[in-house]
């Protein structure tokens, strides 16, 4: 009777609670969604959370060190970093959500239609997604870019367009591996149309890796959208961006460390609670470690 009641409420419970069972089991995994909630939290709730203006300027302030009042210190124009790195996160959210949307909705339906009909058109789309991947992704964001024009508009289209062979790489694969199941064949000797077999078989029962590699490239995009800001080529000023607060830094990094020191950090951070949360992800989506 136990062991029924038992088997019952995980049903019950849903598949979600039995990812993030498995999720807490790993230590750095719930480090990284500590992190992740913390930062969705700082964007989301930035005007509650900055203690003052992040574009208010004093420069008979600038440079001044941490206090009470200002607990990271002012940047070069008398401003608190603080509020600066918080309304910061607002733009890292949206430049992630940007890439990963334009990665998902574009990469991933050319990736499961080159797998799904195969023969020409799969070689067809695999050569232009080889033809993207010939090019590193910074480099290629930068050639789009520089075709495109500075600003953040332009920064998601180009770190979100050279996320799309990654993407369709990995949607393929996932098709190639589902569509020779039975419920696929199933589903075509009754007669089902290629776009409902597209949408209610191939597409759902790959979302696994596709989950996980989300989370991954949310990171690099807030990594990429910070060194293209780092650059100039990001944000315009004086919008509080932790890629333009580190460039603007860098100038007085030995008169006054925590200018550059603490967007650099929180840069650092945000990555690596991406990562942590991916990585545990991976493994908690991976069906060989069902039981």
């Amino acid at each position: 009777m136990g062991e029924m009641n038992e088997k019952s409420e995980k049903r019950e419970r849903g598949p979600v609670w039995d990812v993030f069972r498995r999720l807490s089991k790993r230590i750095t995994a719930m480090m990284g969604l500590v992190i992740v909630v913390v930062f969705l939290l700082s964007a989301l709730f930035a005007p509650l959370l900055a203690p003052h203006d992040p574009y208010e300027h004093s420069l008979a302030d600038k440079l001044a060190t941490p206090s009470w009042d200002y607990p990271l210190g002012r940047d070069e124009l008398g401003r608190c970093i603080l509020s600066r790195i918080i309304y910061g996160a607002r733009i890292s959210l949206l430049i992630g959500l940007i890439v990963i949307s334009i990665g998902i909705f574009v990469g991933v339906p050319i990736g499961v239609v080159s797998a799904y009909f195969g023969g020409k058109v799969d070689f067809i789309v695999q050569r232009f997604v080889d033809t993207m991947l010939a090019f590193p992704g910074i480099l290629l964001a930068l050639l789009l870019i520089a075709m495109l024009g500075v600003g953040l508009h332009n920064v998601m289209i180009a770190v979100g367009i050279s996320t799309i062979p990654i993407y369709a790489r990995l949607a393929r694969s996932s098709v190639l591996a589902i569509k020779s199941r039975q419920f696929v064949e199933a589903a075509r000797s009754i007669g089902s149309s290629h776009l409902r077999i597209i949408l209610q078989h191939l597409i759902p029962n790959s979302l696994s890796p596709i989950i996980v590699q989300s989370t991954l490239h949310m990171a690099t995009a807030i990594l990429w959208a910070a060194g293209l800001g780092f650059l100039g080529l990001g944000v315009s000023p004086p919008t509080a961006e932790w890629g333009a607060m580190l460039n603007g830094g860098r100038l007085y990094i030995r008169v006054a460390y925590h200018v550059a020191t603490f967007p650099g950090l929180m840069i650092f951070v945000t990555v690596l609670g991406f990562n942590l949360l991916g990585d545990g992800l991976r493994d908690a989506l991976d069906p060989r470690l069902k039981t």
